[in-house]
């Protein structure tokens, strides 16, 4: 076996700094520890947050609105604070090193958050289920969902891709092994869901928040030990140096070639003569011919030729010029993703508190906690996940030829198909529950007799949308991302869940204000049996069709990456 055999093609190297050994490192033998640290940490990231709008009402005296937009827009945060982990991961440390570092931020947190719910003096005063929280117990609660929200912005952007990492893209064989890295790496995540959704929410609700949130954090504890318990197994890229210098390169040197003209013939455009790519941990990518305005900062003039050092901000490789057009590739596709991550947040908000109106009974004695109804959507990833990789996929590369069954952009579409159905089903339930309110009079009865398992089908449709989007947007985000840029294109990707998140509040809010006026009860009262949270879920699947149309023609026109040669 000669060296090439040995060792990975795609710039990786071991934990001690050599060059990944492909027979000892990588591969599915890391990716286990990768994969019980992803259960973990979502174990304890659902743990706290699914429940959490029931926690603000009931332990923060928050109503329905004040709730639901506290947790969309913490919720949001915990999406926008991954682009500071993937920056330092690309640019200066590495993916290891940042999901290390931000761990301990996390636990902390987490720690926190737990005394907040159980030591007298920073929990809230309560008496017969009337809480009297003081501004310090609030305090309190949000610098420790802050610290939650900043400690997951160092491990959401960096996990997937560090497992993906671990299968060379240079290897026929691995390469194909990566694509159902996804799925199982989206499954374990849902596996850590399920628990949180089902056991912890139940002991939130009836044991008490400070076991409640307890468990969660030593779950995180526990993530930590899976993760360091894989290192000397595992394949580690070479973080590229700073990806927004070099973009920012890239538009530097256009602007200040403006009038100068590209040559017909691109092989005249300037790039490294040798196989490697002088970015660290990257492959050379080939030229496109969109997005042209860019190919000036490739062009030579003749004092460029005769002087010696390069100057980077006034001319760049062709590979530094594609990372820039793929990323602007991707950011029509990236856009189309909030509105399907607006539906996917009514989960944790809109449909607890439809929830909290239904009857929760299982048999005579038992109750289950509307926020744990979120485990039906748990149980569809879990069901549709496997199936998707071993029954869809291989029915679908019949038809289609193509070695994934389906294009990702592909994926991506059926899922917001998928996210429409959901809203809609959603929005006819809460027909039917209005109209029985208004037959039977039940206006202020706090739970009416209809129960909550007619909520099952939304769950069940929009873990089967997340199975198809979702995870096709985790394989897009980084199959098209350049190689030294993964970490920042995987936190983009997460992005959109954020601004669904924010965009969630925004219309809530909006919606609130409108039809609150002159003295009326509007949409999304305190007492949804008086309100009109239908006309809502009508807007999001509205909204929804309106995406999908955009993101058909999106999707016609979108281009994928070429990719050259070894990493360096």
């Amino acid at each position: 076996m000669g060296e090439e055999d040995v060792y990975t093609n795609d710039g990786t190297v071991d934990i001690h700094k050599k060059p990944a050994d492909r027979r000892k490192t990588g591969k599915w033998k890391a990716c286990r520890f990768i994969l019980g640290n992803e259960c973990c940490e979502r174990l304890a990231y659902y743990g706290m947050s699914t429940n959490l709008v029931n926690f603000l009402q009931k332990r923060l005296n928050q109503g329905n609105v004040t709730a639901s937009n506290n947790v969309t827009n913490w919720s949001g945060t915990c999406y926008i604070t991954p682009l500071i982990g993937a920056f330092l991961a690309d640019a200066y440390m590495g993916r290891y090193w940042t999901i290390a570092s931000f761990s301990i931020i996390y636990v902390m947190g987490m720690t926190l958050l737990t005394l907040s719910a159980a030591v007298p003096g920073l929990k809230p005063r309560c008496v017969d289920d009337k809480c009297y929280p003081t501004t310090g117990n609030a305090a309190v609660c949000f610098v420790a969902l802050y610290m939650i929200a900043l400690g997951t912005g160092g491990i959401k952007p960096c996990v997937s891709s560090f497992g993906a990492d671990q299968f060379d893209e240079t290897d026929e064989a691995e390469r194909k092994k990566k694509s159902s890295f996804f799925n199982w790496f989206y499954l374990s995540i849902n596996i850590g869901a399920l628990i949180a959704s089902s056991v912890l929410v139940w002991i939130q609700m009836n044991v008490g928040w400070d076991w409640g949130f307890g468990i969660p954090a030593v779950a995180m504890a526990l993530a930590i030990g899976f993760f360091f318990s894989g290192s000397k197994l595992y394949r580690l890229q070479k973080p590229g140096g700073s990806p927004l210098t070099r973009i920012a390169q890239v538009i530097v040197a256009a602007f200040r070639k403006m009038n100068i003209k590209v040559p017909a013939d691109k092989s005249l455009l300037y790039e490294t003569v040798d196989t490697e790519c002088v970015i660290q941990g990257s492959r050379k990518l080939e030229h496109t011919d969109e997005l042209r305005f860019f190919d000036k900062a490739a062009v030579e003039t003749p004092t460029e030729q005769t002087k010696g050092p390069v100057n980077p901000w006034r001319l760049c490789t062709v590979t530094q010029i594609e990372e820039l057009k793929s990323i602007i590739r991707m950011l029509p596709v990236w856009a189309s993703g909030i509105v399907f991550a607006t539906v996917y947040s009514q989960m944790s908000t809109m449909f607890v508190l439809q929830g909290n109106t239904m009857d929760q009974h299982m048999g005579p004695h038992f109750e289950i906690p509307s926020a744990s109804l979120s485990l039906f959507d748990t149980l569809s990833v879990i069901f549709w996940a496997p199936v998707y990789d071993q029954v869809i996929v291989p029915l679908a590369r019949r038809y289609t030829g193509h070695e994934r069954g389906f294009t990702q952009l592909q994926r991506m579409g059926i899922g917001l198909v998928i996210s429409i159905i959901a809203m809609v089903v959603a929005g006819i339930l809460e027909v039917i529950r209005l109209d029985y309110v208004r037959k039977n009079n039940y206006y202020d009865l706090k739970y009416i007799p209809m129960s909550i398992f007619w909520q099952v089908p939304q769950y069940f449709l929009i873990g089967c949308a997340e199975v198809f989007t979702f995870i096709g947007q985790l394989e897009f985000f980084y199959d098209q991302a350049p190689d030294a840029m993964r970490s920042m294109c995987s936190a983009l990707s997460l992005t959109t869940v954020a601004l669904g998140n924010y965009l969630s509040t925004l219309l809530v809010t909006i919606v609130t204000d409108v039809t609150t006026r002159n003295g009326k009860l509007g949409w999304i009262p305190d007492n949804l049996n008086r309100g009109h949270l239908d006309y809502f879920y009508w807007l999001l699947a509205i909204l929804s069709l309106l995406n999908f149309i955009v993101y058909l023609w999106i999707a016609s026109r979108y281009t994928y990456k070429k990719a050259t040669g070894r990493a360096h």
